[in-house]
C-alpha cells in the first residue's frame, strides 16, 4: 500500500507519552500514529452506524407486540442463575 509523508504538530509531552508507548510496545512513534488514526476511523464508523440505528429507529419505532414477543422468549430462554 502507498504511503504519504504528513507533518504533524504535537505538544513535546504529547510527543514524549507517544514514544514512551511505543517503546513499551515494541514499535516506533509512526506505526503507533498509523494505529491510532485507524482506530479513530474504526470508532468513527461504528458510531455513524449506531446513529443510522438509532435514526431508524425513530423512523419506523418497534412494534410492540414485537418487542413484548421477544422479551417472553428472551426471559424463557435465559438460563437461570
Amino acid at each position: 500500500m502507498a504511503r504519504r509523508e504528513v507533518l504533524v504538530q504535537l505538544d513535546d509531552d504529547l510527543v514524549e507519552q507517544l514514544d514512551a508507548l511505543a517503546t513499551d510496545l515494541g514499535t516506533n512513534r509512526s506505526e503507533l500514529l498509523r494505529r491510532g488514526a485507524q482506530a479513530v476511523l474504526d470508532a468513527e464508523r461504528l458510531a455513524a452506524a449506531d446513529r443510522e440505528l438509532r435514526a431508524a429507529y425513530r423512523r419506523q419505532p418497534a412494534d410492540p407486540a414485537l418487542v413484548q414477543s421477544a422479551r417472553k422468549l428472551a426471559a424463557e430462554t435465559a438460563p437461570r442463575w
